[in-house]
C-alpha cells in the first residue's frame, strides 16, 4: 500500500499531504474539497485517507487499497 493521504488544516484553509512528504500535494478551501481530493489520489494508489479536524487530531480513516485481513466468509 502506498503512503496515506492526509487532509490537514492550513491557516487558509485545507490541504491534502502524502504521508512522510513536506510539501502539500495541494491546497482547499474548505476540508470536503480536500477530503475528496485525497480521495481521488488514494483511490488512484490504493492507500488511506487520514482526515484530521482543526485540532490536528486524526477524525476519520478511510482505507481504498486491498483488505491485509479480510473478514471470513460465514456461513448461517
Amino acid at each position: 500500500m502506498d503512503a496515506s493521504q492526509h487532509v490537514v488544516k492550513r491557516s487558509d484553509g485545507w490541504a491534502v499531504l502524502g504521508e512522510g512528504n513536506k510539501r502539500d500535494t495541494s491546497r482547499h478551501v474548505t476540508q470536503g474539497a480536500a477530503i475528496r481530493a485525497a480521495t481521488r489520489i488514494a483511490k488512484h494508489q490504493e492507500s488511506e485517507v487520514v482526515i484530521h479536524g482543526c485540532d490536528g487530531k486524526i477524525r476519520d480513516k478511510d482505507s481504498y487499497g486491498p483488505d491485509p485481513c479480510p473478514p471470513r466468509d460465514r456461513k448461517h
